[in-house]
C-alpha cells in the first residue's frame, strides 16, 4: 500500500494564507460599509429635495417678504440701525433662495473641472474590473470603481487621488514578486481597506448628526404617527407668509401715507 502523501504548508504559505483571508474578510466589511454609506446619501438626498421642493421654498418666500418690510422700514424711520437690519435680513433672504434652489443652479451651471477629469481617468485606466488578474480582484475592482464615480460626481479629488496613489504603492510591490513581497503587499491592502472602513465611519457620523438627518429621522417618526410632518412645516410657512404680507401692505401704506 503507498505511504500516505501529505502536503504541508510552509509559514510563509500558511501566513500568506491567513492574510488573504483577512483581506478578503476587511473588503467584505467594507463593502458593506460602502453599501450602507450609498443608501443613506440617496436617503438624505431624495429627502433633501422633498424638503426644499416643499418648506424650503417657502422660508425662502418669507424671508423675501421680511426682507422687503425691514427695507421700507428704512423709508419710515431712516436710520443707522434700520440700515443694519435690512441689510442682514437682505442676506439672509439671499441665503435662503440660494439653499432652496441650489439643486436647479447645480443642475445648469456644473461643469467638472479639467483636473477632475484628468484624475478620473487616470483611476479608471488602474482600476476598471476589466484590469483585474482574477474573481476576487474584479470584485475588489467594481467596488473602488462605484467609489470612484461617487467621488467624481462629488468633485472629490482627494478620494480620487488616494485611490490613484493606493494602486501605485500595489503597482510598485509586483515587480518581481516573491511570497514575502505578497505578503506585504497583502498587508498594505488590508491598511488600505481599514483606513477607509474608518473613514467611511466618520462621514457617516457626520451625515447623521446633520440637520437634515435629524429632520429625517423626526419626519420618519412622525409618519409612524401618521402624521406629515413637511406638510404640517409647510401649512404653518404658508401662515407666516401670509402675516408677513399683511405688515409689508400695513407699513407700505404708513410710507405712502407720509409721502414717501
Amino acid at each position: 500500500m503507498p505511504a500516505e502523501i501529505i502536503l504541508k504548508q510552509t509559514p510563509d504559505q500558511s501566513a500568506l494564507a491567513a492574510k488573504r483571508e483577512q483581506l478578503a474578510s476587511v473588503r467584505s466589511a467594507l463593502a458593506e460599509r460602502e453599501a450602507e454609506l450609498a443608501q443613506l446619501r440617496a436617503q438624505l438626498s431624495a429627502f433633501e429635495a422633498r424638503y426644499f421642493r416643499q418648506v424650503g421654498v417657502l422660508y425662502a418666500e418669507l424671508d423675501e417678504i421680511e426682507a422687503r418690510i425691514v427695507e421700507r422700514e428704512v423709508d419710515l424711520y431712516d436710520s443707522d440701525a434700520a440700515r443694519r437690519r435690512a441689510e442682514e435680513a437682505r442676506k439672509r433672504a439671499q441665503e435662503s433662495h440660494d439653499a432652496a434652489f441650489a439643486d436647479l443652479n447645480e443642475q445648469e451651471e456644473f461643469e467638472p473641472p479639467s483636473n477632475l477629469k484628468t484624475l478620473f481617468r487616470e483611476v479608471a485606466k488602474r482600476i476598471h474590473p476589466d484590469f483585474a488578474r482574477d474573481d476576487a480582484e474584479q470584485k475588489h475592482f467594481t467596488l473602488l470603481m462605484a467609489r470612484a464615480i461617487q467621488a467624481y460626481k462629488r468633485g472629490d479629488i482627494d478620494t480620487l487621488q488616494r485611490l490613484l496613489d493606493d494602486h501605485r504603492e500595489i503597482d510598485a510591490s509586483l515587480a518581481g514578486e516573491n511570497a514575502a513581497a505578497e505578503l506585504q503587499r497583502i498587508t498594505r491592502q488590508i491598511q488600505h481597506a481599514e483606513r477607509d472602513i474608518a473613514a467611511l465611519e466618520v462621514e457617516q457620523h457626520t451625515l447623521l448628526a446633520s440637520e437634515i438627518a435629524q429632520l429625517y429621522v423626526e419626519t420618519e417618526d412622525a409618519a409612524k404617527e401618521h402624521r406629515d410632518l413637511l406638510t404640517e412645516l409647510a401649512t404653518k410657512l404658508r401662515d407666516q407668509i401670509v402675516e408677513a404680507q399683511s405688515r409689508f401692505d400695513l407699513i407700505d401704506r404708513q410710507i405712502k401715507a407720509h409721502g414717501r
